[in-house]
């Protein structure tokens, strides 16, 4: 398949396929107390096993991810779907907590499938476009993890949660048959063995100050967008607001801003390069967060913040993981890799940072930190493409310890030059 192909119907595919494989960690999240009383156990213990998933998430950011450029992209993502459609049906007949954990492990693990599916997306999209594409999987994904919360409730309180986790299994399986028969055989231009690919990605930090500086503010704006989202989830719990679990859940429905954002952060990356998309979508989420420090009181005014939020970092995102796919773009997984386990790293972090802060130094300065950590990450961004667009401009080489490939680092004018990286002087 060549990149010419990787357009219209086939990424929209591609995008539904990586929401449902994402989704497919989530739809137990609403339904912990029916899960705990059918176990016979507490919803704590119910909680501690869905804790698994995201551990067995980065396990497959790590181990699973750089498979897609080792083999054939249509075998290995089928086969994680199929796992998936297994995982979820052996969720619907466990009667052990501590077996729903494990298999909630490998639930996570095979859910990696979106990343998989986003380095093949840019893979083969065109060049002038590969931002485009990615911002219409990006937005599957964050429509996964809207609507495998929102689809699993709904569905747990109309047929039982067991039965919900079937529905779920029948679609993975549906879908991996069609991505066998949708993607293409041809694997990625990594000619590496699998063993040898993944003692390679920690050393990709040290040889790409692209993927470093990508890593770096990605990690500090996910760790400030689960903190928000971790913070305001107890905030509201307490007095003087004392929400019920279904209400606070209501607020996610912020979210869906930020699905319609990373369509439109793909294609104004692809136009005006990644840098200036990640410094206004932080810019919007800087103001955005610190306005929630005195906001909470007004749901209106909360909603409204928590969407700018929410459409800013996704914008910002979509931009920044382009630059890192852009590095080496006939084998972009193992990028992906290292990127997406330092993201969510920093977003496991965010996530106890926002719960113990909120109960310990109150929403209000919870929110400014968040605000401060997003300011990091712009001012991080605006020194890097200074220095480096001075070292472009003086027409000198990075030595050779920082040596960056020409699709990372290359002059505006060059042709050949990623759209993602195009008119930044050479920054990501």
């Amino acid at each position: 398949m060549h990149s010419e192909n990787i357009r219209g119907p086939v990424v929209w595919f591609i995008s539904f396929a990586a929401a449902l494989g994402t989704a497919a960690s989530y739809p137990l999240q609403p339904a912990i107390a029916e899960v705990g009383g059918a176990l016979g156990t507490s919803p704590g213990s119910v909680g501690i096993a869905l804790a698994c998933g995201p551990v067995g998430y980065l396990c497959g950011l790590a181990l699973l991810v750089p498979l897609v450029d080792q083999f054939p992209p249509r075998h290995v993502l089928s086969a994680q779907f199929g796992a998936l459609a297994v995982a979820l049906g052996l969720n619907a007949i466990v009667g052990q907590v501590w077996l729903l954990g494990l298999v909630l492990g490998v639930l996570g693990a095979c859910s990696s499938v979106g990343a998989g599916l986003s380095s093949v997306t840019a893979r083969l999209a065109s060049p002038d476009r590969r931002a485009t594409a990615l911002g219409i999987v990006t937005a599957g994904i964050s429509a996964g993890i809207l609507a495998g919360r929102i689809v699993g409730g709904w569905l747990s309180d109309l047929i039982g949660w067991r039965a919900m986790l079937g529905v779920f299994a029948a679609g993975c399986a549906v879908v991996g048959v069609a991505v066998l028969l949708v993607l293409p055989s041809a694997a990625g231009a990594n000619d590496r063995g699998y063993l040898a690919t993944l003692r390679s990605i920690p050393g990709l930090y040290r040889r790409y100050p692209v993927l470093r500086l990508a890593a770096v503010r990605g990690t500090l704006w996910f760790f400030a967008f689960c903190a928000v989202w971790s913070g305001i989830a107890v905030a509201l719990s307490r007095p003087p607001f004392s929400y019920s679990a279904e209400r606070i859940g209501l607020y996610a429905f912020a979210g869906i801003a930020g699905i319609f954002a990373t369509r439109i952060a793909g294609a104004w990356t692809d136009r005006v390069g990644a840098r200036r998309v990640i410094l206004c979508g932080l810019s919007l989420a800087g103001v955005a967060s610190a306005v929630l420090a005195v906001a909470l009181p007004s749901t209106v005014s909360t909603l409204l913040c928590l969407a700018l939020f929410d459409a800013g970092l996704f914008a910002a995102q979509v931009a920044n993981q382009s630059t890192v796919l852009a590095i080496e773009p006939n084998a972009p997984a193992r990028f992906n890799s290292a990127y997406m386990v330092v993201y969510f790293a920093g977003g496991s972090l965010g996530t106890a940072f926002g719960a113990m802060a909120a109960e310990r130094i109150g929403w209000s300065l919870t929110a400014l930190v968040t605000a401060v950590v997003i300011v990091a990450a712009a001012v991080l961004t605006v020194v890097s493409g200074v220095r480096v667009g001075q070292r472009v401009r003086g027409d000198r080489q990075f030595p050779a310890q920082t040596a960056v490939p020409a699709t990372a680092v290359c002059r505006p004018a060059e042709s050949g030059c990623p759209a993602a990286v195009r008119r930044e002087g050479g920054s990501a």
